[in-house]
């Protein structure tokens, strides 16, 4: 796993490709029939940060992979493929903050006062280590 931004030594340029990006997403409503474990992982996936960059055909495929669990999680037999296959498709969501670092994408909280000390001390570390090299 890549580590955050603020942890490397090498800064490279990474090239992005932007596209316009379509109406915004209404976040379809969960479905009663889910099994309690997808519904949770849904609702944490509609509060959080990188929800803010699904599209509709985002909120499509959560909503499908929430059914698919669903069905997992109802079966007696499961097959452990199955889950893989499950896991391997949360990874296009960016659940985990793994997937996210892969994509270079890192959310940060508005902790005001905390984060400015933080990046006064980060930004002091930088200095120190630079004098010492």
């Amino acid at each position: 796993m890549p580590k955050r931004s603020d942890q490397r030594r090498r800064r490279n340029k990474t090239e992005i490709t932007k596209g316009a990006a379509g109406m915004s997403a209404d976040v379809p409503q969960a479905d009663e029939q889910w099994h309690p474990i997808a519904r949770r992982i849904w609702d944490a996936l509609t509060r959080s940060g990188q929800s803010v960059y699904y599209e509709a055909s985002d909120w499509a495929f959560a909503y499908s992979l929430m059914d698919d669990l669903s069905a997992y999680k109802a079966n007696s037999k499961r097959s452990a493929q199955m889950l893989q296959t499950i896991y391997s498709a949360f990874e296009r969501l960016l659940i985990t903050e793994g997937d996210r670092r892969r994509a270079r994408l890192e959310l940060e909280r508005d902790n005001s006062d905390h984060e400015e000390a933080s990046a006064q001390i980060a930004i002091m570390e930088r200095y120190r280590k630079a004098a010492a090299d």
